[in-house]
Formats: structure tokens, C-alpha cells, sequence
């Protein structure tokens, strides 16, 4: 099939088709005499097995390997493995974003939202200090100049 129906069929753009061929996350699709790629079926199943892992999160350089041990009908410890890591990274992620939603939440609670120029949340911004990350030198003005709510998530977390 070309690489149209491969896209329709596995649910991967064709853009992305063609650059997992070029990182080589999938091999070269084969030529038709007219130059234009034809995939197998196994490779259309490869596509969807790549689609349903993105669907995932997981990164390219993990799919690389589920594809490896699936191709290679590994046992399935070192599956879970590779599948434990990614949930370590969601769990991480997870927390960080839940923090940032938390020290927003406080700090648009904290504004007023009036015809005064003054807002926690510009003073917040104004005052990251980048060397720190979200947690560093942060200042709510309208606080007496306290530690932001992202400092105190952080602070929790640790």
C-alpha cells in the first residue's frame, strides 16, 4: 500500500512516517517502479504499534526499544522495565505540572483583577530568578514580598 493508506491504516501522519524512516525508528518503506513508497503489512502493524506507544508518551528513544523487543520476542521483563521508567517520568511530570497549577491558583487567587497596575502575578514573573528555577527568588509584592506559591510547592515536594 503507499504510504497514504499506511497513514490511514495505522493512524501516523505520512510527515511522520517519513521521518521515522529517516531516524530509522521504522526501516525504508520499499519502491514502486514509479519511485513512490509501498508498505507491507507488517509495516503498517510496526506504524500502529509506534502510534499506540506515542498515544503513551513514550519518547522515541523507548519506542526504539519496545520495538526492538517486540520484533525480538523478548521476555517480557525488560518490557515492563522500559514501561516502569516512563511511569517514573510521568509520575514526575505530573508533579511538577501539579505544582505549577497550584502556585498559578495562588497566585491569580491573589490578584485582584482591578484597574490597578499592581498583580502577584507580574511581580512573580518580574522576579523569577532563572539560576533557580520556579522555586528561586520568587517575590509576591502584594504579599509583603513573600515566597511565591511555587517556592512553597517546591519546598513541599522536597
Amino acid at each position: 500500500m503507499n504510504i497514504g493508506d499506511a497513514s490511514k491504516a495505522s493512524g501516523v501522519s505520512a510527515k511522520m512516517i517519513r521521518y521515522y524512516e529517516r531516524i530509522g525508528l521504522i526501516p525504508q518503506a520499499g519502491r514502486s517502479l514509479s519511485g513512490y513508497r509501498v508498505y507491507t503489512e507488517g509495516e503498517v502493524n510496526t506504524l500502529r504499534f509506534v502510534h499506540r506507544a506515542r498515544e503513551f508518551g513514550f519518547p522515541i528513544e523507548r519506542i526504539r526499544r519496545l520495538v526492538s523487543l517486540w520484533q525480538g520476542k523478548q521476555p517480557s521483563r525488560e518490557v515492563k522495565r522500559v514501561a516502569m521508567e516512563h511511569v517514573a517520568e510521568l509520575e514526575r511530570r505530573i508533579a511538577e505540572l501539579t505544582d505549577m497549577r497550584m502556585a498559578l491558583q495562588q497566585l491569580a487567587d491573589a490578584c485582584v483583577g482591578d484597574h490597578q497596575p499592581d498583580c502577584p502575578i507580574l511581580n512573580d514573573l518580574e522576579h523569577h530568578a532563572p539560576a533557580g528555577g520556579l522555586a528561586a527568588g520568587s517575590m509576591m509584592a502584594s504579599a509583603g514580598r513573600a515566597r511565591s506559591p511555587i517556592a512553597g510547592a517546591a519546598a513541599r515536594r522536597s
